[in-house]
Formats: structure tokens, sequence, C-alpha cells
């Protein structure tokens, strides 16, 4: 559930408040010293602090520890235990951060009741912080470019399975922007205020992508020096991309397709089931199915991925795409010695159109941005494009004429409308004034909450069913109804 720190100098003390918290799920880092828990709080990074203020009888070595909780990253909701000083001790805690305070003698019920109470307002405030952060991220992530009727295609099939939960397999080459369309339709989607977690398959060993998928128990393994969430569980009513799904071991394939069965996650080292809602994006570069004919990718895990696929063109086959990309890259960027905005001449434009683009968007951006870097004026030129591109013909014929190019905004499709810096699909409906909110069919609004609240529930029980459905009054054969959306 949580880790929680506890000082206080009296060991029965100590050994009463640990039973009890343990006994809710919390992993406890029990102390009766001030100065080893100060060193803890360093290699613990706990969740809540609860510490008597008086640890010596004399003077508040509380207010220490209060103060170095609180300045943790991120900092920790802090509880303080007086039962000597004044009640303006405890107030003046206050005002440095704690949460709340109890007077010695307090009842166990009252203590359990305000470490809920102070671990409900730590999510709250972490859910805060993780949606300013999520929304500053939605609105600096590039948009998806492009007004070619392959990309209009596009536009309309993410607009029309963003709020699917099945799983989607992004097909396309390197560079093409497969991570973006992840994010379109995250964050198009009733999931867009929990998390998007992107994880590159190919780019850990199998044994760490194993712990960082699923996490892992104290001690599972040499180096596993405490409890780790995997991914999955950081996704939890969000969205997981899997990138490069093609490079998966046969071991992670098989876990991949349980998880997808069951929707249930097992840490590495631990047998109990975590219980998951995430939907999941796979993406790959290469044809599975010629994985599925070498015997290196499982053709029912490839069944399972390829609910809903959509395939990304490559550059070269929407070339009439290239002037809104050039325009797009260049917004806002000007020549360091004019101050003025960059252009480039119509050879320019012309060498980029004829070029093939084997890295596809991710090249086009990094010439453009090259260019910029290496012209003399704001007018870029043939010889300020890479060699490589520039064919013979095209070599000594740049004559400066400037190309008009399209205003960046002007491609914007429908679902994404033009955001105020013009660059980012902002979430859809989260600016929207609740008048003028969609009215949805009531039965709709409410299976949408409580699948939220159940979710919330099993998340509390660590995904425990059972007890999941104890807490809530209902059978477990009804809870799995209720999961799997049946009513």
């Amino acid at each position: 559930m949580a880790k929680v720190l506890l000082v206080d100098d009296e060991i029965t003390m100590v050994q009463m408040v640990s039973e009890l918290l343990r006994s809710e799920g919390h992993e406890v880092f029990p102390y009766t010293n001030g100065a080893a828990a100060m060193e803890g709080l360093e290699e613990h990074n706990p969740e809540l602090v609860i510490t008597d203020l008086y640890l010596d009888r004399t003077r508040a070595h509380g207010l220490e520890i209060l103060e170095k909780a609180r300045a943790l990253n991120p900092p920790a909701t802090v509880i303080v235990i007086t039962g000597f000083g004044s009640i303006e001790t405890a107030v003046d805690a206050m005002k440095k951060g704690a949460y709340d305070y109890l007077r010695k003698p307090f009842e166990l019920e009252e203590l359990r009741l305000t470490v809920q109470r102070a671990l409900s307002y730590n999510d709250a405030i972490s859910e805060n912080v993780y949606l300013r952060k999520q929304l500053k991220r939605a609105i600096q992530f590039n948009q998806i470019i492009g007004a070619s009727p392959a990309m209009k295609a596009l536009f309309k099939t993410i607009e029309r399975v963003a709020d699917s939960d099945s799983t989607v397999l992004v097909l396309g080459e390197s560079g093409t922007g497969k991570e973006l369309v992840a994010r379109a339709l995250h964050y198009n989607s009733k999931r867009r205020f929990a998390p998007f977690v992107p994880i590159n398959c190919s780019a850990l060993p199998e044994h760490l992508l194993e712990s960082e998928l699923f996490g892992h128990r104290k001690g599972a393994f040499t180096g596993a020096i405490a409890d780790k969430k995997g991914l999955f569980q950081e996704a939890d009513g969000g969205t997981i991309l899997l990138d490069e799904i093609g490079s998966m071991s046969a071991v992670l394939q098989s876990r991949l397709l349980r998880v997808l069965q069951d929707r249930e996650v097992r840490r590495v080292g631990d047998n109990t089931p975590i219980y998951v809602n995430v939907r999941v994006v796979a993406a790959t570069n290469e044809p599975l199915e010629k994985r599925i004919k070498e015997n290196t990718f499982r053709e029912d895990l490839y069944y399972r991925l390829n609910v809903i696929p959509i395939v990304l063109p490559p550059l070269r086959e929407r070339r009439e795409d290239i002037p809104l990309l050039v325009a797009h890259f260049l917004a806002n960027k000007v020549h360091a010695r004019s101050g003025r905005p960059f252009q480039l001449t119509r050879q320019a434009m012309e060498t980029l159109m004829s070029h093939s683009w084997p890295g596809n968007v991710r090249e086009l951006e990094n010439a453009i941005q090259r260019a910029c870097a290496l012209s003399e004026t704001e007018i870029i030129h043939v010889s300020d494009l890479p060699a490589h591109l520039v064919p013979p013909q095209l070599a000594d014929q740049d004559k400066g004429e400037v190309a008009q190019l399209p205003e960046p905004a002007t491609h914007v499709p429908e679902l994404f409308p033009p955001s105020p810096v013009g660059v980012a699909p902002p979430l859809k409906g989260a600016e929207t004034p609740a008048a003028d909110r969609p009215i949805v069919p009531l039965k709709n609004f409410l299976r949408d909450q409580e699948q939220a609240y159940l979710n919330r529930v099993l998340a509390q029980v660590n995904g425990d069913k059972e007890k999941a459905a104890e807490i809530l009054g209902i059978s477990l054969a009804t809870l799995y109804r209720k999961l799997a959306g049946e009513g």
C-alpha cells in the first residue's frame, strides 16, 4: 500500500503502531532514534512519515524530521505526535507542512483513520501533479502533420477507435511517428487523465525488461533491494505503448499474452496476481507475419495485438505533405544573427520533394535542423542541405527564389483543433465548459463511474478481487461481470 517511516522513542508505541500499519498492508520502517530516522528518510523515501515531536523530551527533534521529509522529492506527507508540548508546537508543525497531528494518548482507530486520510490526500496531490505534467507534455509533443488522403484516412481511424479499449497494433517504418499515433489515441480517449507509459522493448535485455514491465519483489534477484512497481501498474487506468514489440523474447511474449487474456500481472518473485486496467498499444517497424514464420513471434499473441491495425504511410508515399512538415519544423525558428524567420528557396524545396526519405519524418526534421544551423542567412539554399539529399542536376541551380510555404496551422485536422501554441492535440473535452459537453445516456455515465470506482477499490487492495468484492458488498461473480462491463 504505502511506505511509512515511523519515529518514536517509546519502543512499545513503535511496536504497537507498526503492527497496526502492517496489518493494513503498509511497509513500515520503525525508528526509536531521531538521527537514524533522518538517514532513513533518504534511504527509504517514504510516502508517509509519522513522528513524535519530542524525541528526547527536551526539544522538538520531530520538526527537523518534518522539514527533511517535506524536502524529499516527492515530499512525504507527515503526521506529528505530541504528548508533552503545548498545542502551539503542533500548530507550528502544521505551518511547516505537517498534514495533521495526534495528541498522546490516542486510540489506534484514530491513528488508522488519520493515516487513511493522509494517504488519500497524498494520492490527490500526486494525481494533481501528474495531471499537470501530462497536460504540459500533451501541449509540447509534435502533432501528426499531414493533409494527404493517406493522412486524412489515418486521422479518421484514430478518431473512430480512440475511445475503444481494444488493443491496437501500429505498423510503420522507423521515423513515421508511431509513438505520436499512440499518444493521439490516448489523449483523445476517456483514459486521457490516466498515465500514458511508453517503453521500447528492444532497448533492454530480457531480465530487465521483465522487471520494468511487470515489477519485482524485494530480493527476487541480485540488486532487487526494494519492491518495484512494473509499468503495467504505473499505466493502470491508462495506456501502455510497447514499441518494437517484435524484439520481445519468447518468455516475455508468453507473459504478455497472459496479461492480455486475464488483465492481471505478477511481479518477478511474487505469486500474487495484481489486476490492471490498461489499454495496450503495440508498435513495430517490421512485419510480424515474417517473425511468425521464423518461429520467433507467437501467432496467438499476434492475433491478440492485431485487433485494430493502424498502418502509417512512409513519407515517400505522401510527398505532398513535405511542405507542411517543413513549415511546421521552421515555425518559430529565427536566424541567430538576423533575428528573422527562416525561409527556403524553391530549389531547396524541390530537393526535399525529390528525396526518398528512408528515415521518414525524423530524417526530414534532422535535415531542416541541420540547414538552420549551417545557413549563413535566414534563407536556406540547396547548399545548406545534407549533400546526400542533393541530386547532381540541382546542385548548382539554386537561383535564390524563395518558396511559398503553407501556414503551419492550416493543415491541422478536426480531430486535433489548433492549440494556442499551434503544435499540440489538446485533450479532447479537457477545456470544455460543463454546459457545452456532449450529453451521454445516463446508463453510460453511471457505467463509467462504476468502472472507475471498481478500479479504485481494486487498487486499494492490490488487485485482490475477493477482498474487493467483500468491501463492495457484492459476490465475486458479480464483480467479475461488472469488470467485464456486463452490468
